[in-house]
């Protein structure tokens, strides 16, 4: 089973919608820790705020997500998903991550290169040091397009699984063993986006 994590601030139905055009078997949209706990595969959409993701902590979500992770269950984190599986973010400080991996999130600089940088990254851009072990990124191709919406990126680290440039270096794409996630739209990113989906819907 895979249990979609409701937290009042995922993109839920194009998610849904996508898993259920892939066959992916049973999805359920969730609150629930116990079905959390009881899932296969867990996946925690995101858009806005990540401020919203307080209400993982309050509903006790983050502590079976990591229940749920330590014996052996799949996670996947699109966009704000992906923000928290690190400590924080500089957009909201006093909500912690879940701190899978180090570091916080921080928003796009201002200007880059002597030049004004847009924010939010809106649209599509290239995947850029795609790692050949990557379970998640299988059969996707460096310089692969995706679709992004975001003001906020993750910092590099060991377990960055791509990388996309936009106002210098962000994890693309994040991943150790069972624990994933990718800053882009996947349910967006058309016949890449779904290959991704698909791969994580078949680990």
């Amino acid at each position: 089973m895979i249990a979609v994590i409701d937290y009042k601030a995922g993109n839920l139905t194009s998610v849904v919608k996508a898993l259920t055009y892939l066959d992916a078997g049973e999805i359920t949209v969730t609150q629930d820790p116990e079905v959390v706990l009881q899932a296969s595969r867990i996946v925690l959409p995101g858009v806005g705020h990540f401020r919203s993701t307080q209400l993982l902590t309050d509903l006790g979500l983050t502590e079976a997500t990591r229940q749920a992770i330590k014996k052996g269950s799949y996670f996947l984190g699109i966009c704000v998903g992906l923000q928290w599986l690190f400590e924080g973010s500089t957009e909201s400080d006093g909500t912690p991550g879940l701190g899978h991996f180090a570091g916080a999130c921080e928003r796009f600089p201002v200007r880059f290169e002597d030049a004004e940088l847009k924010s939010p990254h809106v649209g599509w851009n290239s995947l850029e040091e795609v790692k050949n072990k990557s379970r998640l990124l299988r059969n996707i191709d460096t310089s692969s397009f995706v679709y992004y919406t975001h003001s906020w990126r993750a910092p590099l680290v060991s377990s960055t699984a791509a990388v996309t440039n936009y106002g210098g270096p962000f994890t693309a794409a994040v991943e150790h063993e069972n624990v994933m996630g990718v800053q882009f739209h996947p349910e967006k990113s058309s016949a890449v986006g779904l290959q991704v989906l698909k791969n994580f819907v078949e680990l």
